[in-house]
């Protein structure tokens, strides 16, 4: 697919969390680093002021949100549009449709993470990109089970007209600008997490 490719605008941007649940964590191939990805990611939309919005597959039988991320949840107040429970793979769900229709004069940009690549996040993308958004999935904030299915994921994502890139390029494109008020905690974030950052791509590549 090809055409003119949206900036990342903060204003017009919202966070997709796909199904990071405890329970998936230790099958999930570098399920860790995913998580941290995820919290970094959460930091981000705190700093820039956009809105996220999660879902949790079949919470009954499958259990809650990774802890080090309801913790981050609990930061963000109103910037946090929901945890929608879900059964369908794709996170477009008539229940996040109506949150992103609330919201539909702002959003046009979705950033995702989440599991597994090969399942829900693609088929998010697909609906995601149907629907009209610019879909930024996260490379360093998504996996699967076997490791094998995610670069098989990736190119299935750019095959529909999504985008993949990296936690710390999205910071970049949500700054846009050296002189952005927000460039030093930005860059505090990129720093705090360098470390961290390597090591997730040295563990998930």
């Amino acid at each position: 697919m090809t055409g003119h490719v949206q900036s990342i605008d903060p204003a017009h941007t919202i966070l997709f969390i796909c199904d990071m649940q405890e329970k998936f964590r230790q099958h999930i191939y570098g399920g860790d680093h995913v998580v941290g990805t995820v919290v970094k990611l959460l930091k981000v939309a705190k700093l820039f002021q956009f809105p996220v919005l999660a879902t949790e597959q079949n919470p009954k039988s499958l259990g809650p949100t990774s802890q080090e991320i309801l913790t981050q949840f609990k930061e963000l107040g109103p910037l946090l549009l929901g945890v929608i429970p879900k059964t369908r793979f794709s996170m477009v769900t008539d229940e996040v449709l109506q949150v992103l229709k609330e919201h539909e004069h702002n959003i046009k940009n979705v950033v995702l993470c989440g599991v597994e690549s090969h399942i829900c996040v693609v088929q998010s993308t697909i609906d995601l990109v149907n629907t009209g958004y610019n879909v930024h999935v996260i490379g360093d904030g998504v996996s699967s089970c076997n490791k094998e299915e995610v670069p098989i994921a990736f190119d299935r994502i750019r095959q529909v007209g999504g985008v993949i890139t990296s936690s710390e390029s999205l910071i970049y494109q949500l700054l846009d600008d050296a002189t952005n008020p927000l460039f030093k905690a930005a860059a505090g974030i990129v720093r705090e997490e360098k470390d961290a950052t390597r090591e997730r791509f040295q563990a998930l590549f």
